[in-house]
């Protein structure tokens, strides 16, 4: 088991690890919408919160010598399902061609007032 820290993303503000590699799969924390030069957090539309959340995923995976083409599963986490589509036109513009499987989650409330998080297993090569 190996665990992957990068400085391109959000540093855990608790007891976790950004993500863990076991064999060949990367297990991504769950990732908010925060920027990771300057812990600020992204309170803005929930366009912008998706975007920043893919991005720290993005770096998190490239840390781990994946990518998102890699991605096999990931589990998105709503504060209102009826933002649902405004974060899947972000998420298909992301993610393109590429469609992992996915789990969509509606929750009440989000750490800090946030309105998506999302967490990913990938594959990683060799």
């Amino acid at each position: 088991m190996k665990i992957v820290t990068t400085l391109n993303a959000p540093r855990p503000a608790g007891h976790y690890s950004q993500a863990v590699i076991h064999e060949n799969l990367v297990f991504v924390s769950g990732q908010l919408p925060i920027y990771p030069d300057t812990g600020e957090k992204v309170l803005g539309s929930i366009e912008e919160q998706t975007s920043r959340v893919l991005n720290n995923i993005k770096a998190i995976l490239e840390a781990s010598n994946s990518s998102l083409n890699q991605v096999l599963k990931v589990t998105v986490y709503v504060s209102d399902i009826t933002l649902w589509d405004r974060v899947n036109r972000i998420y298909s513009d992301f993610f393109g061609n590429h469609r992992p499987a996915r789990a969509v989650v509606p929750t009440k409330e989000l750490h800090h007032g946030f309105q998506v998080e999302m967490e990913v297993i990938a594959y990683v090569e060799d």
